[in-house]
């Protein structure tokens, strides 16, 4: 069985978490505060002398009766029925819990302990940084409903009907990639001119070739390395402020989910790639002026040096259910950014596009009656 890591307050026993809004180790039975060092160096002596009673426990369990027990259950799991699971044991209560493989932390669904798993995040395993959660549980939902505010074409019974499901703090694991590269790339560009003589509107176009060389450099590129989050829904909370990036330390998790990478970072690399390259295209032809339109006609980009870096990023993760279907929505545990589909209501959009129709219809027809009066 795996082992796991508790974080126990040292006033009550009581599970301790990390707070996002004070930035420590708070017990939210007691609110008991103290700094995520601080709490480590605690922790490291309880473990000390729990170490040293368990050895006087079993020596004393040595010493009494063995009992020979027979197990009545035959029943076995079928072939790949355990794949990708891991059985813990809840230290404050005993429970059995059953996780992904890629858990780095939970909760016990027994007695609500908040735990981290050993072992996910060492040796290789180990993030380089963590960003902590800067919001919390009650800043997501309000976010959610600010985000639902202003949207002309959702339905109006979705804000009064639709509930939020679950709300999870995840902090979700991330390459980060430092790049320098070399680009060369031309765009496609044209430049029209118009005018009129008489009854007669002519067009003129030149076209031209532009050509733009040079080395970019790009820190921190983040790509998400968790198989089971949305690539466009993690990409969607960005940006992150690198600034507030630290060590990593797993006081941290304490009281939000975690997930170690289950993405290589040779794969991951593939995708931050053509992200630099559709960046070096972007920075390249803000340069290219003074024409009325440019497409990019060849781009070549090579990475030079590359440096990677695992991290752990905060997401909050909100499921909303109405109309018998279901909406996930993603907030930046960071800066707030939230992301979402949202449901259309269809009598609206067209009756929507039919005023501004009929609008436009209305003033072509002004337009053309003041032609004529004038002519």
């Amino acid at each position: 069985m795996s082992h796991i890591e508790e974080y126990k307050c040292p006033a009550c026993g009581g599970a301790m978490e990390f707070d996002s809004n004070s930035q420590q180790m708070s017990c939210p039975y007691c609110d008991t505060k103290m700094s995520v060092e601080e709490f480590e160096v605690l922790a490291a002596s309880q473990n000390t002398e729990e170490s040293t009673n368990m050895t006087s426990q079993n020596g004393a369990e040595n010493q009494q009766d063995s009992v020979n027990w027979q197990s009545a259950n035959e029943a076995t799991w079928e072939a790949g029925e355990t794949d990708g699971m891991r059985i813990y044991q809840c230290e404050s209560c005993g429970g059995e819990i059953i996780a992904e493989e890629t858990s780095g932390a939970t909760t016990c669904p027994y007695c609500d302990n908040r735990i981290v798993m050993k072992g996910q995040f060492s040796g290789d395993l180990k993030p380089d940084y963590i960003i902590p959660f800067k919001l919390n549980k009650k800043d997501a939902k309000a976010a959610y409903f600010e985000h639902l505010k202003d949207k002309i074409f959702l339905p109006r019974v979705f804000k009064a009907q639709n509930h939020i499901d679950e709300i999870k703090g995840i902090y979700v694991p991330f390459w980060l990639f430092d790049v320098d590269c070399q680009a060369q790339i031309t765009y496609d560009c044209e430049r029209v001119r118009r005018w009129r003589s008489g009854d007669t509107e002519y067009t003129e176009t030149d076209y031209f070739l532009c050509e733009r060389e040079g080395c970019l450099s790009f820190d921190h590129i983040p790509t998400d390395a968790s198989a089971k989050m949305a690539d466009d829904l993690m990409e969607s909370v960005e940006p992150y402020n690198f600034t507030d990036a630290i060590p990593f330390k797993a006081a941290y998790l304490a009281g939000y989910l975690a997930d170690r990478y289950d993405v290589n970072m040779e794969e991951r690399f593939n995708r931050a790639k053509e992200r630099v390259t559709a960046s070096c295209e972007d920075e390249f032809r803000r340069t290219v002026e003074g024409y009325t339109s440019v497409g990019v006609n060849t781009s070549s980009v090579t990475v030079n040096d590359a440096k990677y870096f695992y991290s752990l990023y905060p997401v909050w993760i909100l499921n909303t259910s109405w109309n018998g279907k279901n909406y996930l929505f993603a907030m930046n545990g960071q800066t707030g950014k939230i992301v979402g589909d949202l449901p259309v209501d269809k009598s609206l959009f067209y009756k929507y596009i039919g005023i501004r129709g009929s609008i436009f219809s209305v003033g072509l027809i002004a337009l053309t009656m003041l032609i004529h009066f004038f002519l």
